[in-house]
């Protein structure tokens, strides 16, 4: 990591013992925005605002006040509520360095290696590109938790609008490298689809099968499939499983195809599925 530190107002000496508190704030059809609360430094996030109304809806629930937002890249519905929120508020917008152009009133621009403290937590900064260039991750290593917008979702990947599979590889592979019991909160109620493209590349895996028929009871109870963790994605996402036979068999990979190139067929499968 970078020497770089920057603080969110609250020094970590003052609330170090401070739990973080974290819960799934619903917008849109299918998007997920996350209010991050440390009650000892007083301050509240919300990750990735589509929309406005159900973020102070969630806050005047809780009679808590929003003092920063966190933008993991610049597409409308992850940056929607923003400006409504920071004038409302008078919240410190973060979001990526190398997509601060397109993310609407930022205040702090962040990049790999960035150190940055939300009250007495230290959030890591990962550059993510693939779905975007801009994209970022953030990581609470005390917490376990790991914002990933929409570069890794449960049992998928985002996209690849702006980057290559190249870029969205290597962007995964700095992800996977974090402890295996890493909460994932991703942008999108994505996995119950997502779950029926993994079964037809890798139906044999007896964790996915049983992890779909979870997704499934979960679902027909309207109840959401996040967060998952990072050992579960690695049993059970096919787009961290390149070195899977089955799901090499599946994309019609050869023997020798680099780990990247069956990652590629994988997504272009998904991309047409």
């Amino acid at each position: 990591m970078h020497a770089v530190r920057r603080s969110s107002g609250a020094s970590a000496s003052t609330s170090a013992a401070a739990k973080l508190t974290i819960e799934l704030v619903p917008c849109l059809s299918d998007n997920y925005a996350y209010l991050l609360h440390d009650a000892s430094a007083g301050v509240t996030a919300i990750v990735d605002p589509s929309e406005a109304r159900p973020v102070i809806q969630a806050l005047d629930a809780r009679k808590l006040k929003l003092t920063h937002i966190l933008n993991t890249h610049h597409h409308w519905d992850h940056t929607g509520g923003n400006l409504e929120l920071k004038q409302k508020y008078g919240a410190q917008v973060v979001g990526p360095a190398a997509d601060k152009g397109r993310i609407p009133g930022i205040d702090v621009a962040l990049a790999e290696g960035d150190t940055w403290h939300f009250g007495g937590h230290e959030m890591h900064v990962f550059d993510t590109p693939g779905h975007t260039r801009g994209h970022v991750s953030f990581y609470f290593p005390d917490s376990e938790a790991l914002f990933t917008g929409d570069t890794l979702f449960s049992l998928g990947c985002g996209k690849l609008f702006e980057g290559t599979p190249q870029q969205m590889w290597s962007s995964l592979s700095k992800l996977v490298a974090l402890p295996v019991s890493t909460r994932i909160y991703c942008g999108h109620e994505y996995t119950q689809s997502n779950a029926r493209f993994a079964l037809s590349v890798e139906g044999g895996n007896p964790d996915l099968v049983r992890r779909s028929d979870e997704i499934s009871r979960l679902r027909s109870g309207k109840q959401p499939t996040i967060p998952t963790t990072l050992g579960l994605e690695l049993a059970t996402n096919p787009f961290l499983r390149p070195s899977s036979e089955e799901i090499r068999n599946s994309v019609r990979a050869k023997p020798e195809a680099p780990d990247s190139e069956v990652f590629a067929a994988v997504r272009r499968k998904k991309d047409s599925f």
